[in-house]
């Protein structure tokens, strides 16, 4: 069962196959359900409060295990916790799926987070090992794949599902899945030399500074514009709870002598760079996946399938273009070049975005989202490939256990700035717009006038001052929100576009050409 590695040869392909189903699975799983929770509220009985927590709860377990999953594996063995996961995943998800009530539905997608949060650094640090140095760019890209394109396909695949079948198959579609991700775990996954199961020191306070800081972090995060931050008293004390455990967090594991994460891997600036490009750029990436479907349908009328189809161009092209971003580093590409340019197209991505407006068409929507697809094909493969350039074999596992943690925090924080940010600029725009609406308006005198003979044609029963205004007072809504989002993705521009000279920090590995070292 922990045979090493080297012993066995396993075909590189096979084993990115192995790895990948049940990583790109849990990954949907994070916004596959977004778009059931009115039918899973519903069928339940369920308030909106509550029904959120099917989410919060997920991301919260799922928070937890990330960064301690080297740790895990060093603890149990590899294969052992990762085949630990994958059933834990699998059979929760049975759970979800057949849950009577919303209590169990819960509970069960607390299990499924623990068991799905292991999935993607061990994952990342097995491809990393199963294929040879010259090829870890295509590694990366096998692997941005699945972790780009699941969120997009999420809510698309959800909406179907939910639509055609009932919310409930959106969790009974991991089982077979999940089945063939652990048979085939069974049979080529094997234990590198470099884990060696001995005596196991338990860094206690660590564990549980970590488990209540990132816990209440995400619940702050997941539930803080709802609850109208930092006004709520709920939200408050968790943010000083999530902030106080953090900081004693990392003072603790900097001084422990076995750390349950291991954080003087920041020392290498490679590494440390590129963890900070890595949470901006999945802050600005997240941010505006969540932003799109929300314009998309409610100022545009576009329903949940279209919004998703808007999406999808984007994740085809970051599909088509990371297996080139790994060969080109193959070739000899620098990835430091190809990161730069990568961040330009995200960039450029976003400043298109910040000119949309209440005319746009099908295509104008989602040609900016085939530029960004682009730029992130050419953003998380190098990025990856220069952030653990100097990671020695050993501490791969703990350094992709924070590099996913990074990752999954960026979204978090970019969500949840994207949609506080664009409340309040709605509010600013519709008080600035609303000055226009008076009597004293010329302009306004001549439309409003205009409005009610049209009524008087159209629709005589409601022909009447009050009626035009408030179609007057929706059209300034609109306008607002409008510019709301503008001013979002306007921002999420300059974000990206300032970590561009940030490339120039990601230096060579010592030892090797700069695309190959990833050890």
């Amino acid at each position: 069962m922990s045979e090493p590695s080297e012993h066995i040869h396993v075909n590189k392909w096979v084993i990115a196959l192995t790895v990948m189903l049940p990583t790109f699975i849990e990954v949907m799983d994070t916004s596959v359900v977004n778009v059931s929770l009115p039918h899973i509220q519903g069928s339940l009985s369920a308030g909106l409060d509550e029904v959120t927590w099917v989410l919060t709860s997920y991301l919260v377990s799922n928070a937890i295990i990330i960064p301690i999953t080297g740790w895990l594996s060093n603890v149990f063995g590899r294969k052992r916790y990762l085949l630990f996961s994958l059933i834990l995943f699998t059979g929760s998800s049975v759970i979800c799926g057949s849950a009577p009530t919303l209590k169990i539905l819960v509970l069960a997608r607390i299990l499924q987070g623990i068991g799905g949060g292991g999935l993607q650094p061990i994952s990342q640090a097995i491809l990393l090992e199963s294929f040879p140095k010259k090829e870890h760019g295509m590694a990366m890209a096998v692997f941005g794949m699945g972790v780009i394109l699941a969120p997009i396909l999420g809510p698309v695949v959800g909406g179907w599902i939910t639509d055609n079948w009932t919310w409930r198959w959106v969790f009974y579609i991991n089982v077979p899945v999940g089945i063939l991700a652990v048979f085939l775990a069974m049979l080529f996954v094997h234990d590198p030399p470099y884990i060696k199961r001995g005596k196991v020191y338990i860094d206690k306070w660590g564990l549980f500074l970590l488990t209540v800081g990132l816990g209440s972090l995400q619940i702050v995060l997941d539930k803080g514009e709802r609850e109208d931050w930092f006004n709520s008293h709920f939200i408050l004390y968790l943010s000083i709870i999530a902030a106080v455990a953090l900081v004693l967090f990392v003072i603790i594991e900097l001084r422990v002598r076995h750390p349950v994460v291991d954080l003087r891997v920041f020392k290498d600036s490679a590494f440390a760079t590129g963890n900070f490009i890595m949470y901006t750029g999945f802050f600005c990436l997240f941010g505006s996946i969540v932003l799109l479907p929300v314009y998309l349908q409610k100022l545009m009328g576009y329903t949940a399938f279209w919004a998703g189809l808007v999406l999808g161009p984007g994740g085809i092209a970051s599909f088509l273009i990371m297996p080139v971003a790994g060969a080109m580093m193959k070739k000899g590409v620098s990835p430091r070049s190809l990161l730069a340019a990568g961040l330009g197209f995200l960039a450029y991505s976003l400043w298109l975005m910040s000119k949309f407006n209440l005319q746009a068409d099908f295509m104008a929507v989602s040609w900016p989202r085939v530029v960004q697809g682009l730029g992130m094909g050419l953003f998380f493969v190098p990025l990856a490939a220069a952030t653990f350039a100097n990671v020695p074999k050993e501490k791969m596992g703990n350094a992709s256990g924070i590099f996913n943690l990074v990752r999954n925090l960026g979204g978090s924080f970019g969500v949840a700035f994207s949609t506080t940010v664009l409340s309040q600029r709605s509010q600013f725009h519709q008080s600035f717009l609303v000055e226009h609406i008076t009597p004293y308006n010329k302009v306004f005198q001549e439309r409003f006038a205009a409005v009610l003979n049209w009524l008087k044609v159209h629709d005589p029963n409601v022909a009447t001052p009050v009626k035009a205004l408030a179609l007057f007072y929706g059209e300034v809504l609109r306008q607002a929100s409008m510019l709301a989002f503008n001013d979002v993705f306007w921002l999420f521009a300059w974000f990206t576009a300032l970590l561009i000279p940030l490339t120039l920090i990601l230096k060579k590995p010592e030892g090797e050409v700069e695309i190959s070292a990833l050890h």
